[in-house]
């Protein structure tokens, strides 16, 4: 099933999302409901909670006290930090079960507000954040929970700052307009982005790509993009493998299209192969078919060699095209991605070049398929003076 993790600070509208994310079919967690239930009277959570804090934090009804627990924790990392060790597992073991519980074609989103600071980003298939002006979100709080200004600000800057959640953002909503405009946003997501991901998850198939080959200026978030990708890739696999940005979008300043390119490293095709069902789960499902990439000629004799294989998977959110190319450590293609992108980062006469066959085969509006082929010529050219690169700068990999 599709996970979403859903984060927002205070009084960003995280629960307005979540409620119109329920509207339209979602499977919501709250964290912070669960985060209640697992200390609720007569829990196991409870008994840890008073056990560290002492009985001062029960209420007269048996309850948990939560101002005097806030006012114990809120001013003391260190209390803070014993609070969180005893409910977070508490909160995600129950996570679990629910999850587990939704249907198969479910979309579940996780309503969790400190999923930045708690590090959980990669564990979900998309991230969304919804954000507002800290102006805003402290007129909201001082109106809607009765939080003295100062109170809110307070809260607001205890949290994960705006820099933090916007690069765990695959998708940023704005709240700062009206409840009718955030509504269109999340339907919008819902249709166009979470109802299509899910189903290619479920048929194990990438999103379907635009037919043609468009290039697009360079996007500054292309590294922070790699970076939320290539962490769910290590999620999977292991945070030992290698993952590399690589093509185009890797090159600082160079236009490419719009395609963030992966390398994953293993030791074998035969190691890819037992990592391609884990990687599906995750959201990366493997094209069918037999990949390679095409040999560069011999330096001496000027003749192609044989076929350099690897696998090559896609992604199934349609709302962020990955090529996530899967190979042996230190082959041909291995080592051929990761020399030409170093060599485009370095030499800016390669980079303005490389640029101009790019721009002159778009311009013929070809397929991607035929955008490729154009393009096989130049890399025969460019093979020569790469390898002279690599021997008079030592380049390793």
């Amino acid at each position: 099933m599709l996970r979403v993790g859903l984060t927002g600070g205070i009084g960003a509208g995280k629960s307005a999302v979540a409620n119109r994310l329920a509207t339209n079919g979602a499977v919501i967690v709250d964290a912070d409901r669960l985060a209640r239930e697992v200390v609720a009277p007569g829990t196991d959570g409870l008994a840890r909670v008073v056990a560290a804090f002492g009985p001062d934090v029960v209420a007269a009804d048996g309850a948990l006290d939560r101002p005097a627990l806030g006012a114990r924790v809120f001013a003391d990392p260190a209390a803070r930090r014993r609070l969180e060790e005893i409910v977070h597992p508490l909160v995600r073991a129950r996570t679990a079960e629910l999850t587990a519980a939704a249907p198969t074609d479910a979309v579940v989103v996780n309503d969790v507000p400190l999923l930045v600071e708690t590090g959980l980003a990669a564990t979900y298939h998309l991230v969304v954040v919804v954000s507002a002006a800290e102006a805003l979100r402290v007129e909201r709080l001082t109106r809607d929970r009765g939080m003295a200004p100062d109170d809110a600000r307070a809260r607001i800057r205890a949290q994960a700052d705006d820099a933090q959640r916007r690069a765990a953002a695959d998708v940023l909503l704005s709240n700062d307009g009206s409840r009718d405009d955030l509504a269109d946003a999340v339907d919008r997501l819902w249709h166009d982005r979470l109802v299509p991901y899910e189903a290619n998850l479920r048929a194990a198939r990438p999103a379907p790509r635009p037919p043609l080959a468009v290039l697009t200026e360079p996007d500054p978030t292309w590294p922070e993009q790699f970076d939320r990708l290539a962490a769910r890739v290590r999620q999977t696999v292991g945070a030992g493998r290698r993952v590399d940005h690589i093509g185009s979008t890797s090159v600082p300043g160079l236009p490419a299209k719009d395609v963030i390119d992966i390398q994953l490293t293993v030791e074998s095709l035969d190691d890819a192969d037992g990592c391609a069902d884990a990687l599906a789960a995750a959201g990366f499902p493997r094209f069918p078919g037999d990949w390679w990439d095409n040999p560069r000629p011999d330096p001496a004799t000027g003749r192609p060699g044989e076929r350099w294989p690897k696998r090559l998977h896609g992604n199934a959110d349609p709302g962020r095209p990955v090529n996530l190319h899967v190979r042996v450590a230190d082959s041909p293609g291995w080592r051929y991605a990761l020399a030409f992108r170093d060599l485009l980062r370095a030499d800016p006469g390669e980079r303005a070049d490389y640029l101009a066959v790019k721009r002159r085969i778009a311009a013929t509006a070809p397929t991607t398929r035929e955008y490729a082929e154009a393009k096989e010529p130049w890399f025969d050219q460019v093979w020569p003076r790469l390898l002279r690169w690599i021997e008079e700068t030592g380049w390793q990999p």
